[in-house]
């Protein structure tokens, strides 16, 4: 999928659900993780998310478009363009826009492992576990103020 063809695929939906031009630019934005697309009101571009069209493929495109044209178009007219909004909800219905897209599939992320270090108080006894190393020579023991040291295994 290329920025050229969501441009044309934008100003074909737009002709086709809207009746209208679409006379901004729409491309793909690499850098959208939790969203499939936006509106952005300030240019008036389209952004999408290529993930979810690599994922679901183009129906899911499709909608996407459809969903941030509704914003587009709504905007331009002065009209209620926010998600709460009636006039947004009604195009939507019309347009058989979908109001959310589906959450893309998580990855399972890696736990980092961490180490846990292990210090004890020379005269007290008291073992502190720590995840991050510690200046023993810094630091005291909290109960009785004595010298602590790393315990290694």
């Amino acid at each position: 999928m290329t920025d050229e063809m969501v441009q044309q695929l934008t100003e074909q939906l737009s002709l086709q659900f809207f009746k209208r031009p679409f006379r901004h630019k729409a491309y793909i934005n690499k850098r959208l993780r939790t969203t499939g697309g936006r509106y952005l009101l300030h240019s008036h571009h389209i952004e999408v998310n290529e993930k979810y069209a690599m994922e679901y493929g183009e129906e899911e495109l499709i909608g996407i478009i459809k969903h941030e044209l509704c914003h587009y178009h709504l905007h331009l007219q002065r009209k209620g363009y926010k998600h709460g909004d009636a006039d947004f909800k009604k195009l939507l219905i019309e347009t058989s826009s979908p109001r959310y897209c589906r959450a893309l599939p998580r990855k399972e992320e890696k736990k980092k492992v961490r180490q846990v270090l292990h210090y004890c108080c020379l005269e007290c006894g008291i073992v502190y576990k720590r995840y991050r190393k510690m200046n023993v020579y810094k630091y005291v023991c909290g109960a009785c103020r004595g010298q602590i040291s790393e315990i290694t295994d």
